[in-house]
Parts: C-alpha cells; sequence; structure tokens
C-alpha cells in the first residue's frame, strides 16, 4: 500500500487488553498525529480511507486538499463507552478502533465531528456525510454523532466485521 510503518511486539497486558499483529502507522501520504497502535487490518482499512475518501472528498467537495487528519486515539484498554454494553471491552483494547476527531484542509480551514457535524454549510455537510458512508464500506463498526452522545466528538472506525454503521 505504499505506507511506512513500524511492526510493535505482541503483548498480553491481561484483562482482555493487548497488541497482537499491531503496527505504528508512521507514514500514510498525510499526517495524522495522535495515532498509535492499530492492528494490521485496522491499519490497511484507515490508510485506504484516508487516501481514497478523505482525501478526494476534502478536494473534490470542499476545495482544499487535505492536510492532516486529526486521531483522537487507537489503542486504549477499556471497555465500551456510552452503551448498555459497558460492561464488555471496546475494540481500542485490542488496537482494533481508531478514533477520529476532524481533518484540516492546505487552506487553513478544520472541519471537526463536534463542532461541523450538523453544520449550515452544505459543503461541509456534503463533505462528511460522504466520508462517513466511505467509512461504513471500509470498517465493520462506523459511529458518530447519531449514534449517542459519547461519539460527539469523533468517528470511531473499526475493523471488526460487524456492519454497524450510525
Amino acid at each position: 500500500m505504499n505506507v511506512a510503518y513500524r511492526v510493535l511486539p505482541d503483548k498480553d497486558y491481561g484483562n482482555g487488553c493487548g497488541l497482537s499483529g499491531a503496527v505504528q502507522l508512521v507514514e500514510i501520504g498525510v499526517p495524522v498525529p495522535g495515532l498509535g497502535a492499530v492492528r494490521c487490518g485496522e491499519a490497511r482499512a484507515f490508510s485506504a480511507w484516508v487516501r481514497n475518501a478523505v482525501a478526494p472528498a476534502a478536494y473534490q467537495i470542499l476545495g482544499s486538499e487535505l492536510a492532516s487528519v486529526q486521531s483522537m486515539g487507537s489503542y486504549a484498554c477499556r471497555n465500551v463507552v456510552g452503551t448498555a454494553y459497558g460492561g464488555r471491552r471496546s475494540g481500542h483494547a485490542i488496537a482494533n478502533a481508531i478514533d477520529i476527531g476532524g481533518v484540516t484542509l492546505k487552506d487553513g480551514r478544520r472541519v471537526s465531528i463536534l463542532n461541523d457535524w450538523s453544520s449550515p454549510d452544505p459543503a461541509v455537510q456534503r463533505f462528511l456525510t460522504t466520508i462517513h458512508a466511505s467509512a461504513c464500506r471500509r470498517f465493520g463498526t462506523v459511529l458518530s454523532p447519531a449514534y449517542n452522545a459519547a461519539h460527539r466528538n469523533h468517528l470511531h472506525l473499526e475493523d471488526d466485521h460487524a456492519g454497524l454503521c450510525r
């Protein structure tokens, strides 16, 4: 896929948390600050989504090239939050999920999930709708502000084949 990555050692942290088959994405063509360990399938899906969906949508819909994608993290040993499934480990606990808070464009604009999900600007709405729909085709679970308050400020992208898109 022409990305640079560093292979991370497998680690079992106990209690359903750990890294297995994880990498640290170093270069995918667009900076993604704050991105930690991710499993290989998640890394492939995420890199393809940024390159083939987010970057083209930014240019075609918003008229500017993509400068960066703001990650709110990947690996975190924790349970699912904000749902009735709170006692179950999150995909983050096995480095199989990435949370995205927004993007920055080369013209200086920032589109954030928190501030722009319900934007009155039709182009921003179309951009967010487009990248959300594309994420739903690439990831098994995609959660947005439309899902619950715990996701009001990010898109949760998880490579789990669950078929959940909200």
